[in-house]
């Protein structure tokens, strides 16, 4: 029974950072540079993540909007009472969209995304002070979306689809600070597991009371990633029955990926200026607990009472020239990341996002758009009251100060016809 429940345990931590793992905003090149605003801005195919109701208010029949992003992140932790201290391996994440869109007529538009809204890897020294917790973690997930956008007037229109998931992480820890074999090599596991995939929906309108002013609403549904007959090697464990054996053994889970409520405003001014407001509501509170389901029969419940978090965003933007246009923008992000649940897996705490960008329009039909952002978040002194020695059950609790930032350039084509 011990042996099971050390086996929840190390699965336990590996998987929650594929439910609540980093989420960076970089889904369009535009839209970053003006602090992820879009729910009312049409300019663009990035509509098919941001508000699909928005397509068919498109001027040309065939947009495509591509781009990538390359995040630079950094974190340090500190722990000023025991000496101690830690920085992550410099690493770099590579996000990338995807969209289209096509006008079929004059109230009617189809369009296609696919974006990566979660894709991050987090790297500590080896055997490092929270080594028990986390040593290196690669999460990526990928969206596929369908979208249709159907104008019902010249005022208000409609739109939404059917959303695709497909997603992998591979995590290694070791077991506790302490254990290791008989040559002196640390206990650790591995947890690995690919094509974890589900169905998810997303609704959108737009309302447009003058030509000058828009409002938007988008809702993403909340998406169940189910893992089934994942890999978790146990490596470096002593001899015991009380201990994993070393080898491998399967697991199943089911992940939430939250809801998340977008609304939005823009206006044009002097003609040659917009401004955008989005507010973004993330409902994490359906992550209360995490079910596991072994290969022995064995299951256990986690709870993880996260809570809801918002994301207010602000954007600018000038057309310079009839080739240029100029962006700007801020948002601050809240954590959904309750006290004692900080982990240094997903070592995040309240943000501010500032953004910039410029588009150049290289043809009448082809433009080159860059961005970037720089996120920093606010240094936490906080603690992960969950992590249980594999010898004696008891449970500790590892903490510090963390200090996070993220830097990210990226770069673009939209195309129109």
């Amino acid at each position: 029974m011990k042996k099971l429940l050390l086996l929840v345990l190390f699965a336990l931590v590996t998987l929650v950072t594929y439910a609540g793992g980093y989420r960076v905003s970089v889904q369009g090149q535009r839209a970053m540079a003006m602090g992820h605003t879009g729910v009312a801005v049409v300019n663009s195919a990035e509509l098919v993540f941001f508000n699909p109701a928005g397509l068919v208010y498109l001027e040309n029949k065939l947009n495509v909007s591509v781009g990538a992003s390359g995040i630079f992140t950094d974190v340090i932790y500190q722990n000023s009472e025991l000496g101690i201290s830690s920085e992550t391996d410099s690493s770099v994440g590579t996000p990338l969209n995807i969209y289209g869109s096509y006008k079929v007529n004059d109230w009617l538009a189809l369009g296609l995304g696919v974006y990566t809204p979660y894709g991050s890897e987090v790297t500590w020294p080896t055997d490092w002070a929270g080594s028990h917790l986390v040593n290196n973690i690669e999460l990526a997930a990928i969206y596929i979306q369908p979208v249709v956008s159907i104008k019902l007037s010249d005022h208000f229109s409609i739109g939404g689809g059917p959303i695709y998931v497909t997603g992998s992480v591979n995590f290694n820890r070791n077991a506790s600070r302490t254990l290791t074999d008989i040559d002196g090599n640390r206990s650790n596991i591995t947890v690995d597991d690919s094509g974890v995939s589900n169905w998810g929906w997303s609704v959108s309108a737009m309302f447009n009371p003058t030509e000058n002013f828009r409002l938007g609403f988008s809702y993403r549904s909340e998406i169940i990633l189910e893992a089934e007959g994942g890999e978790a090697t146990f490596s470096n464990f002593p001899n015991s029955p009380l201990l994993p054996a070393n080898g491998t053994t399967t697991f199943d889970a089911e992940l939430p990926l939250p809801a998340e409520l977008s609304v939005g405003l823009s206006y044009q001014f002097h003609k040659k200026w917009l401004f955008a407001f989005d507010y973004n509501r993330q409902f994490w509170d359906v992550y209360e607990s995490l079910d596991l389901q072994f290969g022995t029969g064995a299951s256990s419940l986690n709870v993880r009472n996260y809570k809801n978090s918002s994301v207010y965003r602000f954007g600018l933007q000038y057309d310079a020239t009839s080739k240029i246009s100029l962006r700007a923008g801020y948002y601050f992000d809240e954590s959904p990341v309750r006290s004692g649940f900080f982990a240094p897996e997903t070592p995040r705490n309240d943000s501010q996002g500032f953004t910039g960008g410029v588009s150049f329009a290289i043809t009448p039909k082809l433009a080159i758009d860059a961005s970037f952002f720089y996120l920093r978040f606010e240094e936490v002194n906080e603690s992960y009251d969950f992590a249980a020695d594999p010898v004696s059950g008891a449970v500790t609790s590892f903490g510090g100060t963390y200090k996070s930032s993220a830097f990210a350039p990226g770069l673009g084509l939209t195309y129109k016809l």
